[in-house]
């Protein structure tokens, strides 16, 4: 664990504030993708017309999941009381801008700042991180990143930041890569200074 508290806490959206029913397993059918590679890495190896028609079936499940979005338990709780205290909050996601559009007009995300996959390279690029921490004036180091996924736990790795781990029922493979590892996200509010 962590020897220290932190200042900040940045948070993925699908599967760790918000539960959009995304059903990743579909839409790798529907666009004939293998598994094992990530759906914006695939995505890059395709011609560019290939591409074109992939980026609207990938786009129509986003806009359908971010319709559906509901609240991951304790999520809206736990952004309350951090905007109540004053900590610095974001969100970073692999999602495109319109549906991270369309999940804040249903659930209204409290966060200061907000970045997506047209913002900067996809995780588990540190740069969506880095440019947080920038424009929110932190220190990486100072900052939990808390995702569900393993591209989660490599970004806050890769940016120099603590990597928080939300369990679900099908991530516990993914501990031993945490800092800092939650059955609910209440629980966060012991990590902060």
């Amino acid at each position: 664990m962590p020897p220290r508290r932190f200042q900040a806490l940045l948070f993925d959206l699908d599967g760790t504030l918000v539960d959009s029913q995304l059903d990743f397993a579909a839409l790798r059918r529907e666009l004939g993708f293998p598994d094992g590679i990530g759906v914006l890495e695939h995505l890059q190896t395709l011609a560019p017309l290939a591409a074109a028609r992939a980026r609207a079936v990938i786009d129509r499940h986003e806009q359908e999941g971010a319709a559906a979005a509901r609240w991951i338990d304790g999520a809206e709780a736990l952004l309350a009381t951090l905007h109540q205290r004053g900590v610095p909050t974001a969100i970073l996601t692999r999602n495109s801008r319109a549906a991270v559009a369309r999940t804040h007009d249903v659930l209204n995300l409290p966060v200061d700042l907000i970045l997506t996959r047209e913002d900067c390279a996809p995780k588990p690029d540190p740069e969506g991180l880095l440019r947080i921490a920038d424009r929110l004036r932190l220190v990486p180091a100072d900052c939990l990143y808390v995702g569900d996924f393993v591209y989660d736990l490599q970004a806050a790795r890769n940016a120099g930041m603590a990597a928080g781990l939300l369990l679900n029922g099908g991530n516990q493979h993914f501990t031993d890569q945490a800092d800092v590892v939650v059955g609910h996200l209440g629980e966060l509010l012991d990590w902060l200074g």
